[in-house]
């Protein structure tokens, strides 16, 4: 996996549901840790914008939301990147306010990754889940974050489901 698809997955996975409630990563003291992991600093304002892109890209991913759309057109505005040419190739600086650039990071690997795994990114078929994968099976089938929990899980329900009747 590369740094854009990690990123990605890290962002929209940071709010997952635990024993049955919902939690966000971002809210408790892992939320410092997580930007920190990333190259932010962890400040209250960059959590803030990396929750607000967290729940736009969810959105979009799910269901391609214009309003979400909308906010995360708003996140980027305001960057920039720049070419900077070495004799390894073509290089982009991005410029962005500090609170801004890693929730704008985050903007950029999403449409990187749906560049180069257009429909292969989504949100579990487990309703009760609020993880999303990048599915990288070969026919692009994958439901589930994990067959281990939910794609078992599922399974074990439609089964006992047919067996009632």
């Amino acid at each position: 996996m590369d740094r854009d698809e990690e990123l990605l997955l890290a962002v929209l996975n940071s709010a997952p549901v635990v024993d049955g409630r919902p939690t966000d990563d971002l809210d408790d003291a892992s939320g410092p840790e997580l930007a920190q992991r990333w190259g932010g600093v962890g400040t209250e304002d960059e959590l803030e914008r990396l929750r607000t892109a967290r729940d736009a890209l969810q959105a979009v991913v799910r269901s391609g939301a214009p309003a979400a759309v909308a906010e995360l057109t708003g996140l980027v505005a305001r960057t920039v990147r720049t070419p900077r040419v070495t004799g390894e190739g073509v290089a982009w600086e991005l410029s962005a306010p500090e609170p801004d650039r890693l929730a704008v990071e985050a903007v950029l690997a999403w449409s990187a990754v749906n560049a180069r795994f257009p429909g292969r990114l989504r949100a579990c078929a487990n309703h009760e889940c609020n993880l999303f994968l990048l599915d990288r099976s070969r026919p692009g089938t994958a439901k589930w974050c994990s067959m281990a929990t939910c794609g078992n899980r599922m399974k074990a329900r439609a089964h006992a489901s047919r067996s009632r009747g």
